[in-house]
């Protein structure tokens, strides 16, 4: 399908058919609803749908009977929502009802199995997985070791451009040269993601909490500079082995804008030892519990370290 072109023409059949099959396929687990004892289908109920997008059943069930009315940008947005649909079933959704999508919503917090077993497998490189605002969705435990057990934190702390910010033992891991980068870095990065998902209130609740919290980001974020997130040299301390010379390495996952941070060192070099000692003891000196997380509400896995530039 050409994204270029103005859709307007409604797929009633092709929509139903989409609404139907999205519904089976959502628990009511995921959504926060009871399972209860009499439910005949393991997908959503029509009227539970309808209660949590904000609209009537009867306007619902005609969307699913190939005869209701056109629905809204702002009532298929709600749609998406309920139905925990991906940017990809978001757009078909949009193009189905005769509507070209907007942007996404926002960033995806979900980190792909096989990126989970990449970070598994590096025993030598400490390495974490970020979302578009900072988030720390995924670490190993090397990543825990180098920085922090962010395991210990609570999830909105899990961030590492609010860390930097609001916690002076987190600048202090930066030499000077470098916490001035990063800081202008971070910023302008965030604010090109708070370009890219305009609607999403976890980068708007970001921005508020760190405006209120340090002059030094509300001076930067007023200059409007744009930058996104780069492969870096940096230098971090480790309160047990000292400074760290690294290379920060970033590959970005497109399909969910998320960035894998590898921290790497010269081999045979002094801050290549330091990460083997760190591989052995550090997890314990930082008292991390060397759990595994996948995702910030719901398992644990090891680690912390700033994202890209940080």
């Amino acid at each position: 399908m050409n994204h270029a072109v103005c859709v307007t023409q409604v797929d009633r059949a092709g929509l139903a058919d989409f609404l139907r099959s999205r519904r089976a396929r959502v628990r009511p687990a995921h959504v926060g609803l009871d399972v209860g004892q009499r439910r005949r289908t393991p997908g959503l109920r029509r009227e539970e749908v309808a209660r949590l997008v904000g609209m009537s059943v009867d306007y619902y069930v005609r969307l699913e009977q190939a005869r209701g009315p056109r629905p809204s940008r702002q009532m298929l947005g709600a749609i998406a929502r309920a139905l925990r649909l991906s940017d990809d079933e978001r757009s078909h959704l949009y193009y189905l009802a005769g509507e070209v999508p907007g942007p996404p919503t926002g960033p995806q917090q979900d980190v792909r199995p096989g990126v989970l077993h990449l970070l598994d497998r590096l025993n030598d490189t400490p390495a974490l997985v970020v979302d578009a605002k900072y988030d720390v969705l995924a670490w190993n435990p090397l990543a825990a070791a180098l920085i922090t057990a962010f395991s210990a934190l609570p999830p909105d702390e899990r961030n590492v451009i609010w860390r930097f910010f609001t916690d002076p033992s987190a600048r202090a891991r930066h030499d000077p040269e470098g916490a001035r980068r990063f800081a202008s870095e971070s910023v302008a990065d965030l604010r090109a993601a708070a370009a890219r998902y305009p609607d999403d209130s976890g980068i708007g609740q970001l921005v508020k909490r760190l405006l209120a919290s340090s002059g030094e980001f509300a001076a930067l974020w007023t200059r409007h500079e744009v930058q996104v997130r780069r492969s870096a040299r940096k230098q971090l301390h480790h309160p047990a082995v000292g400074w760290l010379e690294l290379d920060c390495e970033t590959l970005h996952v497109p399909e969910r804008d998320q960035w894998i941070v590898f921290y790497t060192a010269p081999p045979g070099s002094p801050s290549a030892e330091a990460l083997r000692l760190l591989a052995v003891v550090g997890t314990q000196e930082l008292g991390d519990t060397g759990e595994h997380l996948a995702m910030p509400e719901e398992t644990h896995i090891r680690g912390d370290a700033p994202s890209g530039n940080g």
